[in-house]
């Protein structure tokens, strides 16, 4: 069942009528029901779910990885300290000029603009580690091959509606992605690439859908939000939220040009804007990822699988790659 139980019966999902009119509290004359309550707190009991699942999984993985290398050390004779020295150590890889310059470029701001050779050890460390846990991963993954893995561990599914947004993809795709987005917020942007790689790569297995979630900190959020609506209005949508992610610059008169740039009619897009035609539409987007735990941007559903931030490409993939290996297995 795709259902978590213990999600369900802390959010009041299960409990009959009888229990969900309940009064759990009395203030003079006013009764405060269960039903209320689950309703006011389910956010948060949302995030706590998620919060458990994720150091379930996490103390899965170790413990997956302990058995794996403990059997293929027996297989080969050796330790489990000598199995990791072979397989992990010494083919992690140093790294190289080309990827200290890298990570250094990526990080000058943050790193003061300091000069190179006064920050190259720390960045050399850094990449050992980084080397380190790809290759102890890429390893794991060759075990789990050798000797059959299962897991029943189930995430927390969360129902999150579509908000009546034109998707993208496939129709009847087995994956339906949900995003939660800002469009002035840095995260997102660095999150709109791993989105087009992901639908790239999977076409029609995935359907995407984009929904508003503009944070009060971003000053034109809310209005690029707006222009996003009219343009869908002429047609425009994905041609129009393309060009927002694209630029830094979100004011009034740039989003005015760029809804030149992809042809709408300007006379009409500007009364739009005008009108705030699609307040309530941005609005009850804000309302329904508030509901089911969002609380920052960028924030996706998976099927109903809650992932937040700016999630890396390979990410995206393991989650989307369960939930389409599940969808064809047989159900229970």
């Amino acid at each position: 069942m795709r259902s978590v139980l213990l999600s369900a019966l802390a959010m009041g999902l299960l409990t009959g009528v009888a229990v969900a009119e309940s009064p759990v509290a009395t203030v003079g004359s006013q009764t405060i029901t269960q039903a209320e309550l689950d309703k006011h707190v389910r956010a948060k009991l949302i995030e706590l779910e998620q919060q458990r699942y994720e150091a379930l999984r996490e103390g899965l993985d170790e413990l997956i990885g302990e058995a794996l290398f403990a059997q293929e050390a027996k297989a080969r004779g050796i330790t489990v300290e000598e199995l990791k020295k072979q397989e992990i150590t010494a083919k992690a890889g140093a790294p190289t000029e080309a990827e200290i310059q890298e990570v250094y470029e990526a990080n000058k701001e943050d790193l003061n603009n300091a000069p190179l050779e006064a920050v190259k050890p720390q960045i050399v460390e850094y990449l050992n580690q980084f080397h380190t846990q790809q290759r102890r991963q890429a390893f794991i993954e060759e075990l789990k091959g050798k000797y059959k893995t299962t897991v029943a561990l189930r995430p927390p599914v969360i129902e999150v509606g579509t908000g009546g947004r034109t998707p993208r993809g496939g129709a009847n795709a087995p994956v339906t992605i949900i995003e939660f987005s800002d469009y002035e917020c840095p995260f997102c942007q660095r999150a709109e690439q791993e989105v087009q790689k992901i639908l790239n790569e999977y076409g029609d297995k995935v359907r995407f859908v984009y929904r508003d979630f503009p944070l009060p900190i971003h000053a034109h959020a809310r209005l690029a939000s707006e222009a996003a609506h009219c343009a869908n209005a002429q047609g425009k949508f994905w041609e129009y939220h393309a060009k927002l992610f694209a630029n830094r610059d979100l004011t009034r008169e740039k989003l005015q040009t760029l809804a030149g740039e992809v042809g709408l009619d300007r006379a009409k897009f500007d009364a739009c804007l005008d009108k705030q035609e699609f307040k309530a539409a941005i609005d009850q987007d804000v309302a329904d990822g508030a509901s089911v735990g969002v609380t920052g941007t960028p924030t996706f559903f998976i099927n109903g699988r809650l992932l937040s931030g700016a999630q890396p490409y390979e990410k995206l993939k393991e989650v989307i790659d369960e939930e389409l290996a599940r969808a064809k297995s047989p159900k229970t």
